[in-house]
């Protein structure tokens, strides 16, 4: 039964959306410059209080200083970090230890050697994506073998190739932002939209599991 975060949200008219169908995660982009969805922590502190209850925050780094995603997490802001950039070992297991929250490391996967990479990695969960994130494109789904442990999906997913995500990698959670934008901003009804479509596409995946349970 897959997961579903919805990333780089900005404003509140963003937070009225996802409140409308309650994703299991809410991403957003804090103190990354250069990035057209980056937030202040202040900002994300504000939009965060508005955020419906059953939905997780998660805040997105890059190459951050650990205090910044430490501070927020300790002060209840986050449910977890999620980090993009060059962070390594050490840095992910000082977070873990001085919050007892979970991170997220994101992976950009081009070779068979980047899963091996991200499948050792001591973050609480692990993220493919085809580059930095916010691309939009999707990477070759051919290089990840059976995974086993959860892992959230990110790049170039869709309404067009959702399904085909899901029972082709088996992700723990799929992660969308650009996929969900008219004129770079999100729309409330492609926000609808996926969140059927992922409610369908799970309810099915659990009837054939059913089924192939009794033929076991």
């Amino acid at each position: 039964m897959a997961k579903l975060k919805i990333c780089g949200l900005t404003c509140e008219e963003d937070i009225a959306a996802v409140n409308e169908v309650k994703p299991d995660f809410a991403g957003f982009v804090i103190e990354v410059p250069g990035r057209r969805r980056s937030l202040t922590a202040e900002q994300v502190k504000v939009l965060v209080k508005g955020l419906d209850k059953e939905i997780l925050p998660v805040g997105v780094f890059v190459n951050a200083a650990p205090e910044l995603p430490i501070s927020l997490l300790r002060d209840g802001t986050l449910w977890a970090a999620q980090l993009h950039g060059n962070e390594d070992e050490d840095y992910i297991e000082k977070i873990q230890n001085m919050t007892g929250k979970p991170v997220i490391k994101a992976f950009s996967i081009k070779t068979p050697e980047d899963v091996q990479r991200a499948l050792h990695s001591p973050a609480d969960y692990i993220l493919l994506d085809q580059g930095t994130g916010g691309t939009g494109e999707p990477f070759d789904w051919s290089l990840v073998p059976p995974v086993r442990r959860p892992f959230f999906l990110a790049g170039g997913i869709g309404p067009e190739n959702l399904r085909t995500a899901i029972s082709t990698l088996h992700p723990w959670a799929v992660d969308l932002s650009s996929s969900l934008e008219t004129g770079g901003k999100k729309d409330p009804m492609k926000i609808k939209q996926i969140s059927r479509m992922l409610k369908q596409i799970n309810t099915l995946e659990a009837y054939q599991k059913e089924r192939e349970a009794e033929f076991e």
